[in-house]
């Protein structure tokens, strides 16, 4: 028997964990850790000590990253699984839909964009974050983003976890922009699913869980990123790099050592930070298609 394994989670046995309550003392997972003024607590010492009624929002329990606990702790994760699914079917019943949603958008085969971000329509850098076009890609995209995204959300808080997602698909995007072809049809959810991956290393990291597996995971999926799965479209490694690149460094900004009154400006500056500098990045390259086209 392995006796230096960490305990589980009492709620998630499977979910390996160092952190323990501060009342009762059983091991609890980032899923049900909730911050309170001394370290965390679990869910049932939090509702031992509240009571039943209602509390003001000031005064309700924490996440990790300071955000509110909700009752549904994957709520934004569903929703987001919900929303890519809805897009594809409708994919489906019209075609020509996946074409005003794609990243990079149309070129003539000698000359210049017919449409696309370089000619203004900078909406694809986030539209063809919840494209997809084929099964397999659609199905592997939303395992992991219920995989990965639902306990990264039970630490982070609603918000924040959106915040994530979306500025890592916003990342990802736009290294696509920059280092691929202006004629490369790129879309899917991947990136911004690399991107919570990045944000759940600092997650890791936060709570000093065994980096090991963690690592492993992310090496796993950076070799797949560079096997061809079939199908009309490729992997994006762009893409995937530009993600995990952009989430990590918001989940930086969100899991940082800083506390106490300035931690919200710090992880909301961050996530301004970042997109400022994708916003950079979207505008070097179109004013570099501009002078060869």
């Amino acid at each position: 028997m392995d006796t230096d394994r960490l305990p589980g989670c009492y709620r998630h046995p499977d979910r390996d964990t160092g952190i323990s309550c501060t009342r009762c003392e059983r091991p609890i997972c980032s899923a049900c850790m909730i911050s309170a003024s001394v370290g965390f607590q679990c869910p049932e010492c939090v509702r031992e000590g509240s009571g039943t009624g209602h509390r003001p929002a000031a005064n309700a329990p924490r996440t990790l990253a300071g955000g509110v606990v909700a009752d549904d702790p994957q709520l934004v994760t569903k929703i987001l699984i919900g929303i890519n699914a809805a897009v594809f079917f409708l994919v489906l019943l019209a075609p020509g839909l996946a074409i005003h949603l794609e990243l990079l958008g149309r070129y003539r085969e000698f000359g210049g964009p017919v449409e696309g971000v370089s000619t203004g329509e900078y909406q694809r850098l986030l539209t063809s974050v919840f494209l997809h076009v084929e099964w397999w890609h659609i199905i592997g995209n939303m395992i992991g983003l219920w995989v990965i995204g639902g306990p990264l959300e039970a630490a982070l808080g609603r918000s924040r976890y959106l915040a994530v997602y979306l500025l890592s698909g916003l990342g990802a995007s736009a290294l696509v922009y920059l280092l691929t072809a202006p004629n490369t049809p790129t879309l899917g959810a991947s990136g911004a699913v690399f991107g919570l991956l990045g944000a759940t290393v600092v997650l890791a990291r936060r709570l000093r869980y065994e980096m090991r597996p963690v690592i492993v995971m992310v090496v796993l999926m950076l070799v797949l990123t560079f096997v061809p799965l079939g199908g009309s479209l490729t992997v994006s490694w762009q893409a995937h790099v530009g993600g995990l690149v952009t989430g990590a460094l918001v989940g930086l900004g969100m899991l940082g050592p800083t506390a106490g009154r300035y931690r919200t400006l710090v992880q909301w500056a961050t996530c301004a930070a970042v997109f400022l500098l994708v916003a950079a990045v979207v505008a070097v390259r179109t004013a570099e298609l501009s002078t060869l086209y």
